[in-house]
């Protein structure tokens, strides 16, 4: 039987990004597999920051091009990029960003809504995994800062995206937490063949990442980072 080649769940060719006269990206480009997990540091400044909003879709290079699961992105109207990105996408950061009126399931129905993909059995099986199964009528307010990401990794991956962006997903949580969101974070995706890419000053948690790109001065290189 001949094997069908899958497309990167994200790639990215040739990005630039110029703010005034500041350069922030030359010319970047990766891939990240589907189930495949890619770390990406540097230090502050190094532009890692606009490459997340580059991939996510929130901004539009100056140059280049932006792929999500075979498809183009970067040409795409702002409207119809945000449609895509709900489907396409799943975002995690730093702070959970969950609605606090909302409770805990339907903060994690909330990208399956917006895309019409998954459902509330996926969504409860998802709180089940990362431990929250019986708090789906919760509000946030009454969560700990680790169960809040823990919901927010459930929500990222409700809507079977191809590709997972995480930026500093546990910046915000002490070392137990982080380790425990993060692992459950990278193993929730690869077990979905989702792409993960992990934007991080954290060295711990790219090591949980199957390859690391350094970026220093927005480029990548192969020196090991100053992650002051």
């Amino acid at each position: 039987m001949r094997r069908v080649s899958l497309p990167p769940a994200l790639m990215a060719r040739d990005l630039t990004q110029a703010y005034g006269s500041l350069q922030v990206l030359r010319g970047v480009g990766l891939d990240v597999a589907q189930g495949e997990v890619v770390a990406v540091t540097g230090p502050s400044g190094s532009g890692k920051s606009t490459l997340l909003h580059l991939l996510g879709g929130l901004d539009t290079p100056q140059g280049g091009e932006v792929w999500w699961a075979g498809e183009r992105v970067d040409t795409l109207g702002t409207q119809v990029r945000a449609a895509r990105r709900a489907g396409q996408l799943g975002l995690v950061f730093q702070h959970h960003y969950l609605l606090d009126d909302l409770s805990v399931l339907d903060n994690v129905l909330i990208p399956c809504r917006l895309s019409g993909r998954g459902d509330e059995a996926r969504a409860r099986d998802l709180l089940a995994r990362v431990g929250l199964g019986g708090r789906e009528a919760d509000l946030p307010g009454v969560l700990s800062g680790g169960e809040r990401q823990r919901v927010a990794v459930a929500r990222a991956l409700a809507a079977r995206p191809a590709a997972v962006l995480a930026d500093e997903p546990t910046g915000s949580l002490d070392r137990a937490n982080a380790q425990a969101v993060a692992a459950l974070l990278v193993a929730l995706a690869r077990e979905e063949a989702a792409g993960v890419l992990l934007v991080t000053h954290d060295e711990r948690l790219a090591r949980h990442a199957d390859r690391t790109l350094h970026l220093l001065d927005g480029q990548f290189t192969d020196a090991a980072p100053d992650f002051a």
